[in-house]
């Protein structure tokens, strides 16, 4: 539909479909092509003031609020992660997903008793306004064995126990590609452990702390990823109005890092209903706002809708790191983020049932349609 003025006719909107733990949400979607985003919208922050003093910390902290604040999502640089260690995972994303399929079906997802191993394109919906993901995934969760803060494994409670989901089943079928196991586990850890340093420049954000999170985050949610999206021939790009390489969608714990080939496809939507670019930068990961910490900051940080939109002729490569606290630990809304003014919009609820209850809608709804 076409809203018009006397003086101007205002762009086109349409009904995006949202999937939430608590069923479905829809926003109104421009149907304008996407355009390059404003520093402002998503802004370059230098993260290296978390090595730094209290007062750099600070400093950083109070950046990252507003980004927090704003769109929920920005570009970090100087973040400590070795590029050799990110090429390396990258070139084993490559020789995975090139594969054959009967290789990869021994690693298949459908194996799994959570989200590990690897997914085929066309077999998701993240929204259901949109197209099937034209995705292919390699993913494994949290695994204390891995864990670069060394864990005594036989010393893990029984509560935290029930809410581990790492599975050695998608290393044991991937022994026979060199070095596989260990890059990947390289580039998790370094993604963990910068995470865990980000965390005490939220917490610092929040007016809490540093160490607010410790106690929830020593076996936390922290599931890697890679993504595969094939590039599309010129005759498909010319005929198509579309190509959904991942639907529309918000993340669902804490925050995600996620780096990004030269390729492009992120998109972010905007306050306003219209879709960003968020161009890829050398050098820098894309950090964006959960709907776990969203919750917990009383919306004051936004978990931002954002999908690929992959119009390329080349092969576009992805490695998301998805962050959140130890699914056991029951959390409430944050001290710093309610008043007589704002009181907790929600109930307490560990990140662990957060996720399920997301997931239980998803089955729902796959198995209506």
């Amino acid at each position: 539909m076409t809203l018009s003025t006397t003086n101007e006719t205002l762009p086109a909107f349409t009904k995006l479909e949202l999937r939430t733990a608590y069923g479905p949400v829809y926003r109104d979607v421009a149907t304008t092509p996407p355009r390059e985003c404003l520093p402002e919208e998503i802004p370059v922050i230098d993260v290296s003031r978390m090595f730094g003093d209290l007062k750099q910390r600070k400093s950083l902290a109070t950046e990252i609020r507003a980004a927090a604040e704003n769109t929920g999502f920005f570009y970090i640089k100087n973040h400590g992660i070795d590029e050799a260690t990110i090429q390396t995972a990258h070139e084993q994303a490559k020789v995975f997903f090139h594969r054959p399929e009967s290789e990869k079906q021994n690693v298949s997802r459908k194996k799994s008793k959570f989200f590990n191993g690897w997914l085929q394109r066309q077999t998701g919906r993240s929204s259901p306004s949109e197209a099937l993901d034209n995705m292919e995934q390699f993913g494994w969760c949290y695994d204390p064995k891995y864990d670069p803060e060394s864990k005594d494994l036989n010393a893990i409670p029984e509560d935290v126990k029930s809410g581990l989901q790492g599975e050695d089943f998608v290393w044991e079928g991937t022994e026979h590609l060199p070095n596989f196991k260990n890059d990947c586990i390289r580039y998790w850890q370094a993604n963990l452990q910068l995470a865990r340093r980000l965390l005490k420049i939220f917490a610092l954000s929040l007016d809490l702390p540093e160490d607010y999170f410790d106690k929830v985050t020593t076996y936390p949610g922290s599931d890697s990823a890679f993504n595969f999206y094939p590039g599309v021939s010129s005759e498909s790009i010319a005929k198509r109005s579309e190509d959904i390489g991942l639907g529309s969608h918000t993340d669902l714990q804490c925050f995600t890092l996620l780096w990004q080939d030269m390729n492009g496809g992120l998109q972010v939507l905007s306050k306003d209903g219209h879709w960003l670019k968020a161009t890829t930068i050398p050098g820098t990961l894309v950090v964006n706002i959960g709907d776990y910490l969203m919750r917990l900051t009383n919306d004051r940080f936004k978990s931002t809708v954002h999908r690929v939109y992959n119009r390329s002729t080349a092969d576009r490569y992805s490695m998301p790191f998805f962050f959140g606290f130890n699914f056991n630990e029951t959390c409430g809304v944050l001290p710093s983020c309610v008043s007589a003014e704002e009181p907790a919009k929600y109930e307490p609820i560990s990140c662990g049932e957060s996720i399920r209850l997301r997931f239980k809608q998803i089955e729902e709804s796959t198995t209506v349609a």
